[in-house]
């Protein structure tokens, strides 16, 4: 069997072995060494095993990847989910749909320190939730709200996802967290706003709460003062110089942890438990990591990607046709496929056609552009069915609500997307335009 063959043949038995629900991470390591030693023979996979994991591992940057967990983790125990939601509450809640809003802002802040779309999730859904239903929002707004919320982990930074697009195509992290600031903003403007529409349509959805005077919203400021603190020292600093990325993660960790340390209720054991959430989710991480690093070297081998490069050049698309075609090809993944996954096994196929298509933009331009766009997509893919990992953890804390009524609850923020994903793919420079002013 040739080369060309062998790697169009990997995909699906890769997605067979997800099917029988095979980690992500092994069933690359698996495709990828067998495919590879079908073409080059035993000898070169004994070599890559022996230098792949210390190559990958020894990298300076995936440091900050268990560190800003770590900070998410020590948010989390100390009770900084309970306080934003009950801050924003109180500013919100007051009007139509209000406390619903308030949780999707509260999933933006928390989602600032915690860098994961489904810790994201899990948390505020267990702090938001049971509020909601106690007030009489519907099964579907709530659960529909705490879902899509739960996808501002993965954009607004700092992002776990994002670094490791950063690391994958080579970009400087700092740039890509700047680039992602205003689709991350917009992004939970247009869920609000989505709510105030569905509120509107379905007026007994979404009750109001009563107004809270603006004493009380000083004091509940001062619960979240740390979250403010912790987002600007770390964001803030890594654009002033002060420190690296990683610097910046090591700073924030240490800063949640001592806060954690102090605030009521935390005990050595929620330490060792913090520890141990840290150290395991890292871990499977690092080992996709390293399943992806033997299935990219395959799928290099195979040269697909020079196949498809070359195929795009002979058909002569227009380079915004090109990556209109790739973020439907993402969406329709998103259905089957959870984002770490998407991102590891496409990336080192479609990057390599991007930067060579002229949008007008300089590469790194291109890089990021597409990088923001690549991830708002695969963030849709979330909530979309019939996987919607975020969908699915809502509904298992809500269990008094159907999957179904979850899933048409996420239909007005799918349309959000929709409408910030054509807006930031017409107009790039809305993505580029604080890299532009501080680069």
């Amino acid at each position: 069997m040739d080369r060309i063959s062998l790697g169009i043949l990997a995909f699906p038995f890769l997605f067979l072995l997800l099917t029988l629900r095979v980690p992500i991470g092994l069933s690359m390591l698996f495709v990828g060494g067998c495919g590879t030693a079908l073409i080059a023979g035993w000898l070169p996979i004994m070599s890559q095993v022996k230098t792949s994991a210390w190559h990958l591992f020894s990298n300076y940057s995936l440091s900050v990847i268990p560190l800003f967990l770590l900070m998410g983790n020590f948010a989390a125990k100390a009770g900084m989910s309970s306080a934003l939601f009950r801050f924003t509450g109180a500013c919100l809640g007051h009007r139509r749909g209000g406390v619903a809003m308030a949780a999707v802002g509260a999933c933006a802040g928390f989602g600032a320190i915690c860098g994961s779309s489904l810790a994201t999730a899990a948390t505020m859904g267990k702090v938001a939730l049971p509020e909601l239903r106690k007030m009489g929002y519907s099964g579907s707004l709530s659960t529909g709200a705490l879902a899509a919320g739960g996808t501002l982990g993965i954009l607004i930074p700092p992002s776990v996802i994002l670094i490791i697009y950063s690391i994958l195509t080579e970009q400087n992290i700092a740039k890509m967290f700047l680039a992602a600031f205003i689709p991350g903003i917009l992004a939970a403007i247009g869920y609000i706003i989505a709510i105030a529409v569905f509120v509107r349509i379905f007026p007994d959805s979404g009750p109001r709460k009563m107004f809270v005077d603006w004493k009380t919203r000083v004091i509940l400021f001062k619960d979240i003062w740390q979250v403010v603190l912790i987002f600007l020292l770390v964001i803030g600093g890594i654009y002033l110089g002060w420190f690296t990325p990683t610097e910046g993660a090591a700073i924030g960790a240490a800063g949640t942890g001592i806060m954690a340390a102090f605030s009521k209720g935390f005990s050595f054991f929620d330490l060792i438990e913090v520890i141990q959430e840290t150290a395991v989710t890292a871990a499977m991480i690092f080992v996709i990591l390293l399943g992806a690093e033997f299935f990219n070297s395959f799928i290099a081998l195979t040269r697909i990607t020079n196949l498809l490069a070359e195929s795009v050049i002979e058909y002569n698309f227009s380079p915004f046709t090109i990556v209109a075609i790739i973020l439907v090809i993402y969406v329709l993944l998103g259905c089957l496929m959870d984002s770490l996954a998407m991102i590891l096994l496409t990336i080192p196929v479609f990057f390599p056609i991007i930067v060579q298509l002229d949008f007008g933009m300089s590469v790194e331009e291109t890089a990021i552009w597409f990088g923001i766009l690549t991830l708002i997509v695969v963030e849709v893919g979330l909530i979309t069915p019939p996987v919607g990992l975020n969908v699915f953890i809502i509904n298992k804390i809500a269990k008094d609500v159907p999957i179904s009524d979850t899933f048409r609850g996420v239909l007005p923020f799918l349309l959000s997307d929709f409408l910030r994903v054509v807006l930031l793919f017409l107009f790039p420079s809305i993505t580029l335009v604080l890299v532009r002013a501080l680069y």
